[in-house]
C-alpha cells in the first residue's frame, strides 16, 4: 500500500459489509483512520435482500483494526439527521479531524413501475436522497473547519447515468445523487473540497442475498425486452467491492486533486450505449 490517504480521517456510511466494509477497509489500509455508519437492522419493506447487522458493523471494525488504523463506529439510520450528526461530530472528537466523506448508505427494490406503492417510493428516496444529504451536511462543516480541504464522494449508481428497468424509484434516487454532487461541488469548491460520484454497474454484495434475484426476475417478466439494458462491454459481469473501493480511494486521495463534479463510471461499459 502506498499511505496515500495517511493521516486522514474517512466518513463512511453503509459501512457494515459490502461495499462501505471494502471503502473502509481500503482506506485504512492506505492509511486513514474511519468513522464507520450503518443502520445495522431492518430495511423498508419493499427491499427484498437480508440487511446487515450489528455483527456485520463490528466485523468491519475489526478488519479496519487490523490494519492498524482506529476506528469509532456506531449504529445509525441515515435519515436521522440528528442522529448521523451527533456520531459524526463523536467521531470527530476521537479521531481529530475529517477529511473525507463517502455518502454509500443505499438501498435498492426490484418492482415493475405500477407495482410501487407511494410508500417504496419514499422509503427508497428518503434513504437513497435524503439520506445522502444528511450525509454531506454531518460531515462537510467538520471539513471546512479543518481548513484543509478534502474529498466527498457520493456513491450513485449505473442507474444514475443511464437507468435501471423496473426500478423507477431507484433510477430516480440516483439520477438525484448524480446530481446532488455536482451542486456540492459548486458551493464546497471554494473550501478546496471536491465532490464527486461514482456509478457502479452491478456488485458482488449481499445485496443479492434473500428474494433480490427471485423479485428482480418476476418484474423482468412484465416487460422481458428490458432485461438485458445493463450488459457490459468486458466479459466480467460483476465487479468485486472492492474494484469500486479502489476507484472511491483514488478519488479520496490527491491524485485526483483536480477531479470535482465529475460522474466516474465503474460499470463495465455498460452505461455507454
Amino acid at each position: 500500500m502506498t499511505g496515500r490517504l495517511a493521516e486522514k480521517v474517512a466518513f463512511i456510511t453503509g459501512a457494515a459489509r459490502g461495499q462501505g466494509r471494502a471503502h473502509a477497509v481500503k482506506m485504512a489500509a492506505e492509511g486513514a483512520d474511519i468513522i464507520a455508519i450503518d443502520v445495522a437492522g431492518k430495511l423498508p419493506d419493499c427491499v427484498p435482500y437480508n440487511p446487515a447487522t450489528p455483527e456485520d458493523l463490528a466485523e468491519t471494525v475489526r478488519l479496519v483494526e487490523n490494519t492498524g488504523r482506529r476506528i469509532v463506529s456506531a449504529v445509525v439510520d441515515t435519515r436521522d439527521y440528528d442522529g448521523l450528526r451527533e456520531a459524526v461530530a463523536a467521531g470527530v472528537a476521537t479521531l481529530g479531524r475529517l477529511d473525507i466523506i463517502v455518502a454509500n448508505a443505499g438501498v435498492a427494490a426490484p418492482q415493475a413501475w405500477d407495482a410501487i406503492t407511494p410508500e417504496n417510493f419514499r422509503d427508497v428516496l428518503d434513504i437513497n436522497v435524503t439520506g445522502t444529504w444528511n450525509t454531506v451536511m454531518a460531515g462537510a462543516q467538520h471539513i471546512i473547519d479543518g481548513g484543509r480541504g478534502g474529498s466527498i464522494v457520493l456513491i450513485s449508481s449505473a442507474a444514475g447515468i443511464k437507468m435501471q428497468p423496473f426500478m423507477v424509484h431507484y433510477t430516480a434516487s440516483k439520477h438525484a445523487v448524480t446530481g446532488m454532487a455536482r451542486a456540492f461541488a459548486a458551493e464546497l469548491g471554494k473550501h478546496g473540497i471536491r465532490v464527486n460520484s461514482v456509478h457502479p454497474g452491478p456488485v458482488n454484495t449481499d445485496m443479492g442475498s434473500g428474494d433480490m434475484v427471485g423479485a428482480l426476475g418476476q418484474a423482468m417478466e412484465t416487460n422481458p425486452q428490458l432485461s438485458h439494458m445493463l450488459t457490459p462491454f468486458l466479459p466480467i459481469w460483476v465487479a468485486e467491492p472492492e474494484d469500486i473501493a479502489g476507484t472511491v480511494c483514488w478519488l479520496a486521495g490527491d491524485e485526483s486533486r483536480n477531479v470535482t463534479a465529475a460522474a466516474v463510471p465503474v460499470d463495465q461499459g455498460c452505461t455507454q450505449y
